[in-house]
């Protein structure tokens, strides 16, 4: 079985497919995340794990973008939550004051934001497709320049880690989901313990009347239908536009849950189901 994941190999999103994916699989790293989503809708991998939530700085778009856009094939089928630790990494041993540049995915850089204004302030900030491709290119060059990383990926380009736990909050943790194409996996009914989540997207309603968005999310609170996270992105279409993505819990198989998702589906243009799929809390993702 082949995954794909957001490369080169030492990303924290290589991290969590250790923590997702059986032991033996074949590892396909790719240079974006949308890359690796389009990997499994064409059948090019037979899985993907990608983030697509930060304690910190959010939600992950070009993930819910993707999935919601471009890939309604793929559907979320594990989820796991890794706690983030990032390393000040360069070539060569470094003092912090002789770092004229440091690279990293900018959600990397953004997560440790303070750290990077207090001890280095005066460091270039650059960007990098991932955490590891900054590691990558430090560690290949001579220049007084470092990363922001894993020490996995320090170990994996042979990188100097210089200081670990830059991070701005140590409780810093991303939330990364496993996917497949829709058809190709079964419903895996959790144990009453651990739980279901749903994650779904919907949009094409009166948005812009008042109370509207309530009435449709009526739908899911008159049944119970608890939900643990909502946020907006524009549709594309102009301004006042959104899609509306949500986690609720329970799984689709359940008949309240079923009830719901049909009802919202008859106020709405569009519904799509995302994944429904074990939580990651007390649950062995892909065990």
């Amino acid at each position: 079985m082949r995954f794909a994941f957001l490369g080169p190999r030492g990303t924290h999103s290589e991290e969590a497919l250790r923590a997702l994916a059986p032991i033996g699989i074949e590892r396909l790293p790719l240079a974006t995340v949308r890359e690796a989503i389009m990997a499994v809708r064409g059948g090019v991998a037979d899985r993907a794990v990608v983030p697509i939530e930060n304690s910190l700085e959010g939600s992950v778009v070009t993930t819910l973008d993707t999935l919601a856009i471009d890939a309604p094939e793929v559907r979320i089928v594990a989820e796991s939550t890794l706690p983030i630790r990032h390393s000040l990494i360069a070539g060569r041993p470094l003092e912090p004051e002789a770092i004229e540049r440091v690279l990293s995915h900018p959600q990397a850089l953004a997560q440790c934001a303070r750290f990077l204004r207090e001890r280095l302030p005066g460091a270039e900030q650059a960007g990098a497709s991932s955490t590891a491709d900054g590691v990558r290119q430090v560690a290949a060059g001579d220049a007084p320049w470092a990363a922001i990383g894993s020490r996995l990926a320090a170990e994996e380009y042979g990188a100097t880690v210089l200081l670990e736990g830059v991070e701005d909050r140590s409780d810093n943790a991303t939330r990364f989901v496993a996917l497949a194409r829709a058809g190709e996996v079964g419903h895996e009914v959790p144990d009453a313990a651990a739980g279901a989540k749903t994650s779904i997207v919907f949009f094409g309603f009166n948005d812009v009347s008042p109370g509207a968005l309530v009435a449709v999310l009526a739908e899911l609170s008159s049944r119970g239908i608890n939900l643990t996270k909502i946020e907006s992105r524009p549709r594309r279409r102009g301004l006042g536009h959104y899609m509306f993505f949500a986690d609720l819990e329970g799984g689709e198989w359940e008949p309240h849950v079923a009830e719901a998702l049909a009802a919202l589906a008859d106020r709405v243009e569009t519904l799509h189901v995302l994944g429904s799929y074990p939580s990651a809390t007390g649950h062995d993702p892909l065990a």
